[in-house]
């Protein structure tokens, strides 16, 4: 949905985009519209977005905003992200408001996951 002056979309690096696309649809549920070898646009994410062809990263080690998912089952999220591939870099830690842990996508960038459920 296109709202004046509201953030509309995101992309990513991704050295392996055929990677990325099958662990975000496994996981997470996405789905992609390929514009040539180098770009692909995803969608069903919460906002649209892209994955550029880079062998740069998203890391908040270097300074990258972090993009946060919400889950009603940290720990079922956190399983799916292991099976599809991700890394776990941050374990599930409590916070004021709620718990998250953070991962890796197989392409090295950052991203954490959190819920306000079972506190």
């Amino acid at each position: 949905m296109k709202v004046h002056e509201k953030i509309n979309y995101l992309e990513f690096p991704a050295r392996d985009i055929e990677q990325n696309k099958a662990f975000f649809t496994r996981v997470f549920g996405w789905s992609f519209v390929d514009y040539g070898p180098e770009y692909t646009a995803f969608s069903n994410a919460g906002i649209d977005g892209g994955f550029f062809k880079s062998e740069l990263i998203v890391s908040t080690k270097k300074g990258s905003a972090l993009v946060i998912f919400y889950s009603e089952n940290l720990e079922q999220t956190q399983s799916k992200i292991k099976k599809a591939g991700g890394s776990i870099i941050k374990p599930i830690f409590s916070f004021p408001g709620g718990r998250r842990f953070h991962f890796i996508d197989p392409n090295g960038n950052e991203y954490a996951v959190w819920s306000d459920i079972d506190l």
